[in-house]
């Protein structure tokens, strides 16, 4: 085998590996939420941990995000991009959580 399909092997193997690893994280979701309802903090959490979970799947093996030296910028554009729009969603609940405390509304 020449070094070139090794690499294609390689790079299907790992495209194969991130799509099973989503599919399952996926479908554990679907379980946890239809096993225990979505009523429960509990399952709030597990949802939320998963989809973290679901996001370094995505980062490593689909867009081959990780540590080396060759990738650092390209993290550093998606954790400033993120924190970016933590900004903006954060400052958004603020502000409105505030006008509906002033309106008297009743704030779930």
């Amino acid at each position: 085998m020449d070094k070139r399909s090794e690499m294609h092997r390689r790079e299907r193997r790992r495209y194969v590996i991130g799509y099973g690893g989503s599919l399952l994280l996926t479908l554990v979701v679907f379980a946890v939420a239809h096993q225990f309802g979505i009523e429960t903090k509990g399952v709030y959490l597990t949802i939320g941990l998963l989809g973290l979970a679901q996001l370094l799947v995505q980062l490593v093996y689909f867009l081959h995000i990780d540590r080396r030296r060759s990738s650092r910028e390209d993290l550093d554009l998606i954790l400033f991009s993120t924190l970016v729009l933590l900004i903006i969603i954060g400052g958004t609940v603020w502000i409105l959580g505030n006008l509906a405390l002033r309106m008297h509304m009743h704030v779930m």
